[in-house]
This record gives structure tokens, C-alpha cells and sequence, in this order.
């Protein structure tokens, strides 16, 4: 089986709960940024965000292996959670979800609304993760990481579904939280055999990747205080990086106040939610629109969900 042949497959086992998003030309972003912008509508997916691609995927997976499997757990600041809520209860298996403590309230609301067992630990994703990891042991779970190749080939069918519709894109923005859509977007560029520039995005607050990228080598940090807490990494995965290293065009590191203010831009230019991770993009690009004139830029907008709480604060500019 190709590269692409595995890709398309994963994009059928997709299909089979969510149609494609909408990828949208904005004018008003565009006239912003001073390029033709398209947004990849990853927001209107069923839990909010492009994760449910890979839980999807990973699950089916994981049961073509291990038909036996009766139960999974996995480690979230919400998103990937609530994919493999989602996922495992399509599919039969009980899941339990740890997230580390004053986690955002609503995305713990969700994962529990998808039947899913929330234990919360630690006071960030990597201590949260280390509990889960012994967690799975103790209890009999099949473990699923934040980044693995089948989770990068599900994410990998939003990549296909731009590309399809759009082949003549210059660049792609895509946020990094542990590497899943960047990889994916790479995958689904170099399977087509385009030339579309990927260019990563990172937090500075949570800078692990940019860090790495910028090494050559994956680089931890000693925290990850962000608002786009699906950013909010401070160990980098090695395989994403090494990916990441030989597909990349680059990585651009935007601050809180350009994250805060993409989220506003969002929701004045298109009207649409945007987290902190779904607008770092936006605020890349928008860091670049001089270098970035008169291109086709596309955008992935990953996911709409923030406490209704914080999104207030943020859109009255505090």
C-alpha cells in the first residue's frame, strides 16, 4: 500500500462520521493580511476541533489489532480527549481521560457528555500524561499516545481534503500542540506530490518546538503557560520532530497579546470561535503578511472550544 492509498483510507474511515469541513475564502481576513486567506473550518467538526480525525482512525486500528480490546486510556487538555471519547464509544470501549487540574471546565464537560471517565492529575499535560501511562497499567487500558502514525494519517484527511479542493495553495499555517497536525498536513503534501510551504506555528509560552526545530533535535522545556492550551507541550515528541525537521518550511513562534488579538480578528472577520491554538495560525500569518503578500495562504482554524469565561475576557481585551 502507498503513502497515499494509506492516507485516502484513513480519509474513508473519517467520512464515515463526519463530512469534509468547509475550507472558506474570507475577503476581510484577506484585505488584513494583504494575501488570498482560506480557513480551514476544523471548528465545525462534531467535538469542536480536528482531533476527532485521528481518535477515529486510531481507534478502528487499534481494534483490527487487538479485537479483544475492551477499554482505552489517554491524557488531554480536551480535544484529544474528547476524540477518543467519541471514538471509543462508536466503537464499544470504555474510556478514561486524565487531565491535569484547572483544566478548562466545558472541555471537561464534553469528554464527560461522550461517556468518557475524567480522572484529573498534575498541574500540566506531561504530569497528567505520566499518571495516565501508570493508570493504563494499573487497570488493564490499552494506552493511546498523543502522537502516533495513525493518529497523523486521520489528521492527515483534513491536509487531503484542502489539497483536493485547493492544489494551488502557496502555504499552509498549521498549530503545533504535540506535532499530529503539522505531520499530517506534511503527509498529505508530499503524498499529492505538491510543493505547498507547511509552516508550524508554536506558542512562545509553550516554545518546545521551535525550540527543536531550531536545534535540530528535540529540545523540553520547564513549562507551557499559554492560553492555547492545546499548545501547551513542554516535551516534544522525537518522531514529530524528526518529521517535522525534514518537512517543514519553518516554525513561527507568536506571543499571548498576537494569539488574543487572532482570536478577536476571528470573531470580527469571519464570526467564528477560535481557541488559542485554532487562531495561532492567524497570528503567524499576520506576523508574516509582508513576506506573505499576494499568496494563497491557507489557515487551520483546529478548534473552536474555550470556557465561554476566559473568551469573554479575551474578546473585551483583557
Amino acid at each position: 500500500m502507498t503513502g497515499l492509498d494509506r492516507l485516502r483510507e484513513a480519509q474513508m474511515l473519517v467520512r464515515r462520521t463526519m463530512p469534509p469541513t468547509a475550507l472558506h475564502r474570507w475577503p476581510r481576513l484577506g484585505r488584513r493580511c494583504g494575501c488570498e486567506v482560506f480557513v480551514k473550518h476544523e471548528n465545525h467538526t462534531a467535538i469542536g476541533a480536528f482531533k476527532l480525525r485521528g481518535g477515529l482512525v486510531y481507534i478502528d486500528r487499534l481494534l483490527a489489532r487487538e479485537p479483544g480490546a475492551t477499554g482505552a486510556i489517554a491524557a488531554t487538555r480536551g480535544n484529544h480527549g474528547q476524540s477518543v471519547a467519541l471514538a471509543a464509544r462508536k466503537a464499544g470501549l470504555r474510556a478514561v481521560i486524565a487531565v491535569p487540574r484547572g483544566n478548562s471546565a466545558e472541555k471537561n464537560a464534553a469528554m464527560r457528555a461522550l461517556g468518557a471517565e475524567l480522572v484529573e492529575r498534575g498541574h500540566d499535560f506531561q504530569a497528567a500524561l505520566e499518571h495516565a501511562e501508570g493508570l493504563a497499567a494499573e487497570r488493564g487500558l490499552h494506552m493511546i499516545p498523543s502522537f502516533h502514525d495513525d493518529l497523523v494519517d486521520g489528521v492527515a484527511s483534513c491536509g487531503l481534503e484542502m489539497f483536493d479542493e485547493r492544489p494551488d495553495l502557496d502555504a499552509v499555517y498549521v498549530p503545533i500542540g504535540l506535532g499530529s497536525g503539522l505531520c499530517g498536513a506534511m503527509r498529505a503534501r508530499d503524498a499529492l506530490g505538491l510543493k505547498t510551504e507547511i509552516v508550524g506555528v508554536a506558542a512562545g509560552n509553550a516554545p518546545a518546538y521551535a525550540l527543536s526545530f531550531s536545534a535540530g533535535r528535540p529540545v523540553s522545556t520547564a513549562g507551557a503557560d499559554t492560553i492555547a492550551d492545546g499548545m501547551a507541550c513542554r516535551v516534544p515528541h522525537g518522531d514529530a520532530v524528526r518529521e517535522m525537521l525534514a518537512g517543514a518550511e519553518r516554525v513561527v513562534t507568536v506571543t499571548e497579546d498576537e494569539i488574543a488579538d487572532a482570536m478577536r480578528v476571528y470573531f470580527s472577520d469571519t464570526h467564528n470561535i477560535a481557541e488559542g491554538a485554532g487562531a495561532a495560525p492567524l497570528a503567524a500569518l499576520l506576523q508574516e503578511r509582508g513576506t506573505m503578500a499576494g499568496r494563497k495562504v491557507a489557515l487551520v482554524l483546529s478548534g473552536g472550544n474555550i470556557d465561554r469565561a476566559l473568551y469573554a475576557r479575551i474578546l473585551a481585551g483583557n
